[in-house]
């Protein structure tokens, strides 16, 4: 087996960052050595020295394909899953998709085809549930049990597409309670949402900007609530809340957590950084661009710098980046006239682990609290830990060298997702992202890419171990 050595890089783990050498044994690290303490007569030797070294990224939450809106999101497993690599993310978990009446075995099978021998990156799926039923119940144990599949989600918004009600809620999360798997839960009052919509609608307010205004916090917030309600009627299901955007509904999860409820939430870089304002406002149709549910929220509010405490609290335990691009042409323009058409995503693999590197920088975050939130949580919370998640022996050798003195512009230029713009136009970045290697083999070094489609496998996850 190749062996590669990572000399004189600052190893930065949940625990500290402290300088050491790394040995990758073929797909997975050997040894972390003192200094200059590694052995000789290795086949490659990188010089990380005056960098970062850090576990590969884990993006738990991508939707390559997703067909919505009478589209499909603009990424395929090749093209997602080449940008992520790109940008430090070695691992990403999608979402397989059931809906009413489909059978839940059928819509796995059908993740699997879309990313059999396409993805450059190691993957593992979530199941979304559209159709809450006693065959879905059962299908829910064998997918724990033979499939590896060990998180659910569930919809409180899209009435008629994803939605289930209070009874189906209770329903999956006292099924998840037994078999041990985690609830995911996309908490917006799709109902209330609805209705907002169609009157706004009859008011003549078509702009993209329609789509934050009918969709207001609070009602992110009840349907919090109300989730960690349920859950806890289902003794305590492990519930994990999917992008949370707003800072009442971070005060609901705060509340359970205080409590020593099993309750986690994840936020995304848009969240932490784009406003409703600046972004979803823009003039025209512009605002199409940050169309995403929950949106954007206003910068005349508290709900960014409340994100980034809730991350340094760890009431925030991850940031992914809900991964679902749409190009302009084509795709959002289907919403031209009718904001609430217009197909809801953002493009953001490929910039996660430098847009949460710049809140560092920014003094927003600690260097530890990077690691933790992008690769260490994110395996532990989603049964991948140790063999993702962090750097010591036995783990997949899925590392990145980060230079901190390096820069990066982001764009539509120079980016590697497929879509025709960009939601992070003329972000600059205080780092870089220089070397990644996954489970051994170096994929991106200086910006060349040498990663070849199919090698990424597909990952049988346990549960979680994350739970109190």
């Amino acid at each position: 087996m190749t062996t590669t050595l990572i000399t004189g890089g600052t190893v930065v783990t949940p625990s500290g960052a402290v300088v050491a050498d790394v040995l990758v044994d073929g797909e997975t690290i050997a040894a972390v050595f003192a200094p200059g303490l590694g052995p000789v007569g290795v086949d490659t030797v990188l010089d990380a020295t005056g960098k970062y070294v850090i576990p590969g990224g884990i993006d738990v939450h991508t939707h390559m394909q997703l067909p919505f809106g009478g589209t499909f999101a603009s990424d395929t497993f090749a093209t997602g899953t080449r940008a992520a690599a790109f940008g430090g993310t070695t691992t990403i978990i999608d979402f397989a998709v059931q809906r009413t009446g489909e059978v839940v075995q059928d819509g796995l099978a059908a993740w699997h085809a879309k990313a059999a021998g396409e993805s450059f990156v190691d993957y593992g799926f979530h199941m979304i549930l559209g159709g809450v039923d006693d065959d879905a119940l059962k299908a829910m144990d064998q997918l724990v049990a033979d499939e590896g599949i060990t998180s659910f989600k569930l919809f409180m918004a899209y009435p008629g597409v994803f939605y289930s009600d209070d009874g189906q809620i209770l329903r999956a999360m006292q099924r998840a309670r037994d078999n041990g798997a985690l609830i995911m839960m996309h908490a917006e009052n799709g109902i209330a949402i609805d209705v907002l919509v169609q009157q706004a609608l009859a008011r003549g307010e078509t702009d993209p900007v329609f789509h934050g205004l009918t969709r207001p916090p609070a009602l992110e917030a009840e349907a919090t609530h109300r989730a960690i309600v349920l859950s806890g009627v289902a003794r305590d299901c492990p519930l994990y809340f999917v992008h949370l955007s707003a800072s009442g509904a971070l005060e609901q999860v705060a509340a359970a957590r205080d409590a020593g409820r099993n309750v986690f939430a994840e936020t995304c870089p848009q969240y932490l950084y784009l406003t409703l304002e600046d972004q979803l406002g823009a003039p025209g149709f512009e605002g199409a661009k940050w169309v995403a549910s929950p949106p954007l929220r206003s910068r005349d509010e508290s709900h960014r710098a409340d994100l980034w405490k809730g991350l340094r609290s760890n009431d925030l335990a991850i940031v992914s980046t809900d991964h679902c691009p749409f190009c302009m042409k084509e795709q959002k323009e289907l919403g031209l006239g009718n904001f609430s058409k217009i197909p809801n995503g953002i493009g953001t693999v490929e910039h996660r682990v430098d847009l949460v590197y710049q809140g560092v920088v920014d003094g927003k975050l600690s260097l530890e609290r990077w690691v933790e939130t992008i690769a260490t949580t994110p395996a532990r919370m989603f049964g991948l830990y140790p063999r993702k998640g962090v750097i010591a022996p036995g783990s997949d050798a899925d590392i990145v060298v980060y230079d901190p003195n390096g820069h990066t512009t982001i764009g539509v230029a120079t980016h590697h997702m497929n879509m025709d713009h960009s939601a992070w136009e003329g972000y600059e970045i205080d780092g870089r992202v220089e070397t990644v290697l996954s489970r051994g083999e170096v994929i991106v070094d200086s910006g060349g890419f040498h990663g070849a489609a199919g090698r990424g496998r597909f990952l049988r996850r346990g549960l979680s171990s994350y739970l109190v």
